[in-house]
This record gives C-alpha cells, structure tokens and sequence, in this order.
C-alpha cells in the first residue's frame, strides 16, 4: 500500500502465478470501499499476458509491463 501525503492510497498485490482469483483482489476490494474515493488505483500484478478489469479502480497487469 502506498499513501500519499494528502492521504490518498494505491494498492499493489503481487503474484508469482498466471492466474488469480476472486479471493486475490478482495483485501483491495474492501480498502477501496472503506476509503472512497481517498483510495485512487489498485493493481495486481501477476505474470498473465492481458491487463484485465477487476472492478472500480482495480486492475490485474502482467508484472512485464513494468519494464515495456
């Protein structure tokens, strides 16, 4: 979790697999729900091929992206 000076937050998961599920995003799910709209993006990182939508703010990216 990152937070910001003014309080706003980031989250980052971290997986070392292709896929993920449901239960992988939740601890983020709930975070953004407690903060609204102090809470700005999660991102979970996993070493799939596609960037995919997890729900409001949230997104799956392959860990690759960070080096293209």
């Amino acid at each position: 979790m990152l937070e910001s000076r003014s309080g706003e937050i980031a989250c980052v998961e971290v997986k070392a697999g292709a896929s993920f599920g449901a239960s992988d995003w939740r601890a983020m799910e709930a975070l953004r729900d407690e903060r609204g709209e102090g809470f700005r993006s999660g991102v979970l990182l996993y070493t799939g091929e596609r960037t995919l939508p997890l729900g409001d703010r949230l997104w799956a990216v392959p860990i690759s992206a960070l080096w293209s």
